[in-house]
């Protein structure tokens, strides 16, 4: 604690950011500040705090500071920080999950309708986001039923191509066939955008006709995707929010907490109409309300696209939000205090939602607590570290007969799968199979990034655990011993008897099935583990491909490159059709049915 008060002595009346660290040096928590001098000094006072920001003081050992030249560049490096390091006590919105959105292209002669999930200034048309149970594909088919437009990417030529199935059964124009014209297609596309921004009622009744027709002609099946697609017009119909006008699209933020555990629920509305609404769990410990909301809003709005008005409680830090949109994120948002009429009955419903997800999910909180942090303390304490295993790598070995043998290194922090910092390997200079030697080469290049320019990448673990058992171990120890690593604790698991080896002891330990720590373990070796299969499963079907293209006579290395960007597995290229493989550089169309027929036999 000396530390920390001549630190806090010595704290500038600047703007900033200051980090806080626990004993064994790992960030704990990012905070911003207006004056870096009166917030960090709140912490370490006697003043009434937050149950959660006392936990978090209670395991702080130092901290740091960064001078930022406002509070807005405070607010944008704390954002950054926070999806850098990742810290405990911050809101880490973890799943970083994308709403799918319907994308139109207006630049094209012939407009495909596709999903996309992510919205670019490209001068196309979006639609959506479609969550809280309305399913994207149906509203696709939906546009297609109704409209006639194509939902595929096929390049549209001066040469006509071959009709496909959904021009026989009357759901697309062909205009790759040439079968319509430009002016036919853009009415077509006109009436289709009509639909997609709310006008559903003549779709309603298109589709109530073709019903009707389908359940005389005694198809009935037919006739239920009818009534499907009708019910699922009636639901979206029923979101329409009559007292909104329909030009206003907003997502509405409401935030609620307990003071240890918080929640924060997003309603979204596009064109006047409910979209739906997500909720978010939140474990963190920021010292006020207002805070926690724009820390949310700041990583949430890095991942989704922004509306042009978010509606929130009247203590949200309004301005500086408008002004991180602004000049981080080149957009203009209002940010809107919700005080009266349909919006702020809007914000009380989000309130409402916030609240009462709190309430069902505390327990739930309390359980991933259980299963992560909880479980590294008690790893910690079961095998004696020297160190809290806050990241953990699990390396393993997949190969079948030692042919295209690769690695794989799965990433934990604080007891979760973080899965962007997830990394493959290919063996090079192991012949056969030989899992010890394997190992040997991914470890030794894994730590040669340590004490480089690259461990930013690839920060230093605290914990290494390989899939194997006291062979396995013995043969990564090596490596270690070889390398002057010493800092790092090295432990392997043996998928038999589930007993964990460590260096310290020749007997395995043999933890409880139900201990939150041996589960810990086991699902950071089933994730390095399920990660090792799909890798090898791809390089092998890649490498699978290019052996029988070799087979095919007049397909030589570059036409072979090129079909193998295009298809990448066998499976693609048999399910592909001779026109379409004839749509690939280089390839002819008598060449393009020679390989279907080879890939046919």
């Amino acid at each position: 604690m000396d530390v920390i008060k001549e630190k806090l002595r010595l704290l500038p009346d600047s703007p900033g950011v200051y980090i806080m660290l626990d004993k064994y040096g790992n960030i704990i928590y990012v905070g911003k500040a207006r004056v870096l001098k009166n917030r960090v000094r709140q912490y370490f006072h006697n003043s009434p705090k937050p149950q959660k920001v006392m936990q978090m003081v209670a395991n702080v050992a130092d901290f740091n500071y960064v001078i930022t030249n406002s509070e807005i560049d405070a607010l944008a490096l704390e954002n950054n920080l926070i999806k850098k390091y990742k810290p405990k006590y911050n809101i880490l919105l973890k799943d970083d999950k994308t709403y799918p959105y319907i994308k139109v292209d207006m630049r094209d002669k012939f407009p495909s309708f596709y999903v996309t999930r992510k919205i670019k200034k490209d001068g196309c048309r979006y639609f959506g986001p479609f969550m809280g149970g309305i399913n994207y594909r149906d509203i696709l088919e939906t546009v297609q039923l109704l409209f006639g437009v194509r939902l595929c990417r096929t390049a549209i030529t001066s040469k006509p191509k071959r009709e496909c199935l959904n021009y026989h059964i009357g759901r697309c124009a062909a205009p790759c066939a040439h079968m319509i014209s430009e002016e036919e297609y853009a009415q077509r596309v006109r009436a289709a955008l009509g639909f997609l921004e709310g006008d559903y009622r003549g779709g309603q009744a298109v589709l109530e006709r073709k019903m009707e027709a389908a359940a005389e002609a005694e198809a009935f099946e037919l006739a239920l995707d009818y009534k499907n697609k009708i019910s699922m017009l009636s639901k979206l119909e029923a979101r329409r929010i009559t007292s909104i006008n329909k030009a206003i699209d907003a997502d509405i933020i409401a935030y609620a907490t307990n003071d240890l555990y918080s929640a924060v629920n997003v309603l979204v509305t596009r064109k006047g109409i409910m979209q739906g609404a997500d909720s978010f769990a939140l474990d963190e410990a920021h010292m006020t309300d207002a805070e926690a909301l724009t820390s949310f809003i700041t990583q949430y709005y890095s991942a989704h696209e922004p509306p042009a008005e978010i509606i929130v409680p009247e203590y949200c830090e309004r301005q500086l939000v408008e002004q991180f949109f602004r000049e981080k994120l080149g957009r203009s948002v209002e940010i809107t205090a919700a005080r009266q009429g349909i919006k702020a009955e809007l914000l009380k419903m989000a309130q409402r939602n916030a609240a009462d997800y709190l309430e069902k999910s505390v327990d739930a909180i309390r359980h991933r607590d259980d299963m992560t942090v909880n479980a590294c303390r008690r790893l910690q304490e079961q095998l004696g570290l020297a160190r809290y295993p806050r990241r953990m790598e699990c390396y393993d070995i997949s190969n079948v007969s030692g042919v295209d043998k690769v690695a794989s290194m799965a990433v934990f922090i604080d007891g979760e799968a973080d899965r962007s910092q997830y990394r493959r390997f290919r063996i090079k200079t192991v012949e056969g199979a030989n899992d010890f030697a394997s190992l040997q080469e991914t470890l030794t290049r894994r730590l040669s990034k340590l004490g480089t320019a690259e461990e930013e990448r690839f920060p230093r673990p605290d914990l290494v655990v390989i899939d194997g058992g006291k062979g396995q171990l013995s043969a990564v120890a090596q490596i270690f011993e070889q390398m002057g690593v010493c800092d790092i604790e090295l432990i392997s698991i043996a998928k038999q008897e589930e007993e964990i080896f460590t260096l310290s002891s020749p007997e395995g330990i043999k933890m409880p099935r139900r201990d939150y720590a041996l589960r810990m373990i086991q699902r950071i070796r089933d994730e390095a583990h399920r990660f090792a299969i799909t890798y090898f499963r791809s390089l092998h079907s890649k490498n699978s491909l290019q052996s029988e293209l070799e087979k095919v006579e007049g397909v030589g290395k570059r036409r072979r490159i090129a079909l193998m960007q295009r298809y990448s597995t066998i499976d693609r290229i048999m399910s592909a059709e001779a026109e379409d493989i004839a749509e690939t550089p280089g390839i002819s169309l008598k060449l393009a049915r020679a390989i279907k027929e080879h890939f046919s036999n």
